[in-house]
């Protein structure tokens, strides 16, 4: 048997397979904690192993529970003795072994994922232990005369368990001796735990998430993927799991925010107002109130129409960006500061599309390497749809005005005034703000 790890969520039976593994193949079995041993623990393990198998030919199957908890020089003594066979290991964890053991040490085991345990496999495992004569209820360790688990009981055990064996086995013997403390018999005698005593032996619902794990890495993809594929009865069910299971609201909440621009973008502008609403909800109310906004955000994501062209405009942009370097400005948009600088053009030959028909003039924004690049091309999704009608109806009147070898017309009505004509009074403002603050420091001298 090659060396092992096992990796699934807690409860999956991977103790007891390691077990079975090393009874099937006649070897001894070594277990050690990763979270209460040492590098001496571990040496002295491997010496009593290798004289084992030196003295009577028996090999050792090394079982390492948690093996994720050991830092790299604990993994790496593993190394010599797992490569020369004085040991099989089976490592088991709970957590991604692609990020929590070193590549040394994985390379030279076989990986293997256990899932959570259905409904059916609890089933079994309940039932073994309330019949079992020599561990189970029945037996010696039991209370006198067995127990009696009703149907209703026991379906609420297994659907409180979570896929998790252990979890179940715990709750089970909890309700026995609730039901025993309370002498809740059935009329042949055997203890009966209710459903009562179930609910108050579990206190609540076991959930398979941990806040730093592959639990809440996993919850999370599938909560920006049901936005994403317009599934608003799965997005609210993982966002609910989400929130019971502690996640913190404000990293769903910035999830929410971002999917409003990755994924809906401007298909529904107003996605994105509803999911920073939900954030500042949060912020004024926290938890549980702000549950609702966090719902509300999210189903209205989950139904609004998608655009990610939002998205793949800035891609292709950086990606040009990264690929030329910030190109330089047309010398007409450039900042003409001081008016000794149109010596040179800079600000020369810039239209003001605001005195055109349309608000709108045919001139170049781009580089002149970029020239005639489309970075932003919208969906007929939603709102996204008039926007492409719009972009497309300038193109035409720009392309028209081209053919035509004149530029748009100019507007024949508004006010006959420049947006810059309120500078005066800003500077006004700002002169007699500085009046004031001056004869303030004055009288504060005096």
């Amino acid at each position: 048997m090659t060396s092992l790890l096992l990796w699934g969520p807690p409860g999956t039976g991977k103790t007891s397979l390691a077990r079975l593994l090393a009874t099937e193949i006649g070897a001894e079995f070594t277990t050690l904690s990763a979270v209460m041993s040492g590098v001496a623990d571990v040496r002295a393990a491997l010496a009593a192993a290798q004289e084992l198998l030196t003295l009577n030919g028996t090999r050792t199957v090394l079982f390492i529970d948690e093996i994720h908890r050991f830092n790299k020089s604990q993994q790496d003594a593993l190394l010599p003795h797992v490569e020369d066979g004085t040991v099989t290991l089976i490592g088991a964890t709970t957590e991604n072994p692609y990020f929590e053991v070193n590549a040394a040490l994985l390379s030279r085991l076989r990986v293997w994922r256990l899932e959570p345990l259905v409904d059916s496999d609890l089933e079994i495992v309940v039932r073994r232990a309330l019949v079992d004569t020599d561990r189970g209820m029945a037996g010696p360790h039991g209370p006198k005369g067995g127990v009696d688990l009703g149907p209703e009981a026991f379906a609420h055990l297994i659907s409180m368990a979570g896929g998790d064996a252990r979890s179940a086995l715990n709750v089970l013997e909890g309700a026995v001796a609730l039901a025993e403390d309370a002498d809740r018999r059935d009329a042949e005698g055997r203890v009966a735990p209710g459903l009562s005593e179930v609910e108050a032996a579990a206190q609540q619902r076991v959930l398979a998430y941990d806040r730093a794990g592959d639990g809440h890495f996993d919850t999370v993809s599938a909560f920006i993927k049901s936005l994403r594929g317009n599934d608003a009865d799965a997005a609210v069910y993982w966002l609910a799991a989400m929130i019971a299971a502690g996640e913190d609201p404000k990293f769903i909440a910035r999830r929410l925010i971002i999917s409003a621009s990755e994924d809906v973008g401007n298909a529904d502008p107003r996605a994105l107002q509803v999911a920073v609403a939900a954030g500042q909800a949060l912020d004024w109310i926290g938890l549980p109130e702000a549950r609702y906004a966090l719902a509300q955000a999210t189903l209205y994501i989950a139904t609004a129409p998608k655009s990610n062209r939002a998205g793949l405009a800035f891609a292709a942009a950086a990606g040009d960006v990264e690929a030329q370097g910030a190109l330089p400005v047309p010398l007409h948009l450039r900042n003409a500061a001081n008016p000794r600088m149109k010596h040179h053009g800079i600000g020369i030959g810039y239209r003001y599309p605001h005195d055109f028909e349309g608000a709108d003039v045919e001139q170049r924004y781009l580089p002149d390497a970029l020239e005639a690049t489309r970075y932003y091309i919208p969906t007929d999704q939603g709102y996204e749809a008039t926007i492409g009608e719009r972009m497309a109806r300038r193109a035409t009147a720009r392309e028209a005005a081209r053919a035509a070898g004149r530029t748009p017309r100019s507007k024949t009505s508004g006010p006959a005034v420049s947006p810059r004509s309120g500078d005066g009074l800003m500077r006004t403002r700002e002169e007699s703000r500085r009046k004031l603050a001056e004869t303030e420091q004055q009288d504060a001298g005096e």
